[in-house]
């Protein structure tokens, strides 16, 4: 995935982890310093769970330094449509990324 986003728009794909065991999946850059942060699981029903955690990463992040996340998504593996929760997280259904 790091390589695709790389190539498309000169950016980079990481993943997080602090000592208390709180992790992120991915952290998308791009050259202007926009990011975004994603968690992946494969159900429905651990999309609370990890929206939470989506939004403790962000509260923790300086955003003087680094900015505003762009985009806090959760993707799943299953489910039709892609919706935004009323805490701006994006679920989106890994069949929804392309074809």
């Amino acid at each position: 995935m790091g390589g695709c986003v790389e190539r498309s728009v000169g950016g980079s794909v990481n993943s997080w982890r602090d000592s208390n065991g709180q992790e992120i999946d991915a952290i998308v850059n791009v050259r202007d310093n926009t990011w975004g942060a994603f968690e992946i699981k494969l159900g429905h029903d651990a999309v609370d769970k990890a929206a939470e955690s989506l939004l403790r990463f962000a509260a923790k992040v300086d955003a003087s330094r680094h900015g505003e996340p762009a985009f806090l998504g959760v993707i799943i593996g299953n489910g039709s449509y892609a919706y935004r929760r009323e805490d701006g997280v994006h679920v989106i259904p890994i069949g929804c990324l392309g074809p």
